[in-house]
């Protein structure tokens, strides 16, 4: 019964990690940190290092999630979407289809591509993948990022397995502090314990090996495969099964969780898309030997959308600006330089504007 939704939740989200860097919004990738420019292609629009606070914002919204997720639905993550989970029960099917080879080599076997394709997957979400597919045997950072976390994956997933779950993953030893006795759980019924036929299936299915007959452990991932086990022996009795989800969804806790990461998830959707098209930065350099009422300054430019923008960078009152006055910024492109500017009678501080077909952005510095 369950394990045909969580194999479909599985491989949902399994497709959706893995297509995610073939959407294409504005030209780019939908989700793509591009390292070497240290920016983040975040669906058609694009957040640059220096937006720390919109990283750090996105942070607490990811912290968040994962706190409401884990106090209303426990280990929901662990036992249907964690991608560990899903390529462990998948390489499991796979390898019962063939009874008369020995199953712990031949799901080791099963693992070897699907790790490859779990160690490309992560490559996509910072090169582009037809980029990624041109170099992976032509370019020596790629190809070494690609096998090195191609052996480790690997070696994770077929030698460590389900004991990394119980014994080092950080998100399962965190859980602890957030479940209450509300959080949804699997939870054996003892009042029925007397029922119970004692065939021991429910320990025999347990990805993890434990008896759910012993009562609720950290151990448990929620897979509810003890659930399907025993669902198989009752249902020849019209029983239910004797192990089941027990949880409480709808509760204070679940609204002001949920209300809190919808407000930051929302801010931080509105903080990204409400940015200026252009972001101009521009400040005087130090002082340097040059000729009198002449002043240099370093100016920088953002652009925060796909389109290519054509700027035109002008001064006022009195003052001349000696160098580029055109600039051209390719789409989510970033671009600096230095401009020389001559005063003709002006004081104190220049008042520097960039214009394009009803953009204009203003920005004032010092002269001496």
């Amino acid at each position: 019964m369950w394990r045909r939704f969580r194999r479909a939740a599985g491989l949902l989200q399994a497709l959706l990690i893995t297509g995610l860097p073939f959407l294409v919004i504005n030209g780019q990738s939908a989700l793509r940190f591009d390292i070497p420019q240290l920016k983040l292609y975040f669906f058609g629009s694009v957040i640059w290092i220096k937006e720390l606070y919109l990283i750090l914002f996105a942070v607490l919204f990811f912290l968040l999630f994962i706190i409401a997720i884990t106090a209303v639905f426990g280990r929901v993550w662990c036992g249907w979407l964690c991608p560990q989970t899903v390529l462990l029960d998948l390489s499991e099917s796979l390898s019962r289809l063939f009874d008369e080879l020995p199953r712990k080599w031949l799901q080791r076997i099963v693992l070897l591509p699907f790790s490859a394709l779990v160690s490309l997957t992560i490559l996509w979400y910072f090169v582009p993948p037809l980029k990624t597919m041109q170099l992976l045997f032509n370019d020596a950072l790629i190809t070494g990022f690609f096998l090195v976390q191609w052996v480790v994956i690997y070696a994770e997933l077929a030698f460590l397995g389900r004991k990394f779950c119980t014994t080092i993953c950080p998100y399962a030893m965190m859980q602890n502090a957030l479940f209450d006795k509300d959080t949804l759980v699997i939870e054996y019924d003892k009042s029925r314990d007397a029922d119970c036929m004692k065939c021991h299936d429910c320990v025999k299915a347990c990805p993890v090996g434990i008896d759910i007959k012993e009562g609720l452990q950290t151990d448990c991932i929620a897979c509810a495969e003890c659930i399907d086990a025993c669902a198989s022996v009752t249902a020849q009795r019209n029983i239910k099964p004797f192990p089941g989800y027990k949880g409480k969804l709808f509760r204070p806790k679940t609204f002001w969780l949920g209300g809190a990461t919808l407000v930051v998830g929302g801010t931080l959707a509105l903080m990204v898309y409400s940015r200026p098209e252009v972001t101009f930065l521009i400040t005087r350099d130090p002082e340097e030997r040059l000729p009198q009422q002449i002043n240099r300054y370093s100016w920088s430019l953002y652009n925060n959308t796909g389109e290519p923008r054509e700027l035109e960078l002008s001064t006022e009152g009195k003052f001349v600006i000696i160098g580029e006055t055109v600039l051209l910024l390719e789409p989510y492109s970033f671009k600096k330089g230095k401009v020389l500017v001559r005063s003709e009678g002006g004081k104190d501080e220049v008042v520097f504007r960039i214009e394009e077909d009803g953009l204009t952005v203003e920005k004032k510095a010092g002269f001496l």
